[in-house]
């Protein structure tokens, strides 16, 4: 019987990976939207689920914040929906599903409402849709 060859072994940093194979146009956006997160979702643990990075507080099953590269557009997901309701003014004027925040040119990605976002999920925990 001959051996089994070993699988591809996953990415020491699978968001890095994520990023490398978006388009070069969206890369620079992406970037900062990833290092945001990361400043200000202190605590919370950076995955890949569902096939984007993700935001999980430990220990928690689903994740509060992710974001994708969209065919047509960046999305930012928010699932916590005391947040989403606690901000539905300055959402009001956004491409915005339910839980979805789509951003249709990188260069208009609004991060500072991103980051008022993003530091009222890190405030506590909430409701996740």
């Amino acid at each position: 019987m001959a051996p089994v060859a070993p699988a591809d072994p996953a990415p020491a940093d699978p968001v890095a990976a994520y990023l490398d194979a978006a388009p070069d146009a969206r890369r620079p956006a992406l970037t900062r939207l990833r290092e945001l997160c990361r400043a200000e979702l202190t605590g919370f643990e950076e995955v890949i689920a569902y096939g984007m990075p993700a935001y999980v507080r430990p220990g928690e099953p689903a994740g509060e914040v992710a974001w994708a590269d969209q065919k047509q557009y960046v999305s930012v997901y928010l699932m916590r929906t005391d947040v989403r309701d606690a901000f539905a003014e300055r959402l009001a004027g956004h491409d915005m599903g339910k839980a979805c925040l789509r951003f249709r040119h990188p260069d208009r990605i609004d991060f500072d409402l991103l980051r008022d976002l993003l530091r009222a999920t890190a405030a506590g925990p909430g409701p996740v849709c």
